[in-house]
């Protein structure tokens, strides 16, 4: 069975996958131990080994037990009701951005229907997994977990579990920039730097990893690129149309830098939101890039 075929519809990455997508990432391994084992890996000191029991992969987060149940990761309190909830984002990450290449006809009329669909049907994940990995299920306790990191020169507050991996960035950031003036150049153009938001990921019912302060924007002072799809939306309805060459990137070294510390970035999917950095360790693990081991 697909991770959810209404998920991937909406995290399609160009050039990577379509319908189907999560079939090829793990078509030689068995999805929900390749998932669980990817998690115990990405956060050792908060989640147990992955292990086979009740007929399903779980991993033990503080003694409670979530289950892969087909991509949704549930508590056993909750495995009845599977179906009520959509499955959680493990998607293919290229190690680089795809050649561009225009959709055509059939590709955007796809586009089109998933999005309607997406805006008609939102969709709906269960919070518990990540909520207990974050230790923030309410606004309060998240806010709880939030430290004030200098970022860049930018103040912005994060989850606490995050700031060495962000100060690692930073400096390999800060490095390229010494011999690189697009990197410097890149520096210079930051207006804000935005890391806690407790609200959820735009058009869903789902948290976003901005309410964990486990994810950051980096927004430029000024331009005349699209850096975010549902802005680009407003004035265009076919934003996925959008060449990379009218898209606000960073420079490669400040993708990697994020990458290599195990952050994932908004610029690779469909819905493109190029300001946007994620803290998927996970998702890196799944996909067999490389990350700097520091722990």
């Amino acid at each position: 069975m697909l991770i959810g075929k209404k998920l991937i519809c909406w995290r399609l990455l160009w050039g990577v996958c379509i319908l189907g997508c999560a079939q090829e990432l793990f078509r030689d391994a068995d999805r929900g131990e390749a998932i669980m084992k990817s998690l115990a890996r990405a956060y050792p000191d908060r989640i147990s080994p992955a292990e086979y029991r009740n007929g399903d992969w779980a991993v033990s987060i503080r003694g409670v037990y979530y289950y892969y149940a087909e991509g949704r990761l549930l508590p056993e309190v909750l495995r009845y009701r599977a179906a009520e909830y959509d499955p959680q984002p493990f998607y293919p990450y290229p190690a680089s951005l795809p050649q561009w290449k225009t959709p055509g006809p059939e590709e955007s009329a796809r586009i089109r229907s998933q999005a309607e669909r997406r805006r008609q049907n939102p969709p709906k994940r269960s919070q518990r997994f990540y909520d207990a990995l974050w230790r923030a299920s309410t606004r309060e306790e998240s806010y709880e977990r939030l430290k004030t990191i200098r970022f860049l020169g930018k103040n912005t507050l994060v989850h606490y579990a995050i700031l060495e991996e962000l100060a690692l960035v930073e400096e390999l950031i800060r490095e390229a920039a010494e011999s690189n003036g697009e990197v410097r150049q890149w520096i210079n153009s930051i207006h804000t730097v935005t890391g806690w938001n407790w609200r959820n990921i735009a058009d869903t019912e789902s948290r976003s990893f901005h309410a964990y302060g486990a994810a950051i924007d980096i927004q430029p002072k000024s331009t005349n690129l699209e850096t975010y799809w549902l802005w680009t939306a407003r004035t265009n309805p076919e934003w996925w149309t959008v060449p990379y060459s009218r898209r606000f990137h960073p420079p490669e070294p400040v993708i990697k830098a994020f990458e290599s510390y195990g952050f994932v970035w908004g610029g690779k999917w469909l819905n493109f939101d190029t300001m946007h950095f994620e803290y998927r360790p996970e998702i890196m693990i799944l996909n067999n890039l490389p990350r700097r081991a520091f722990r």
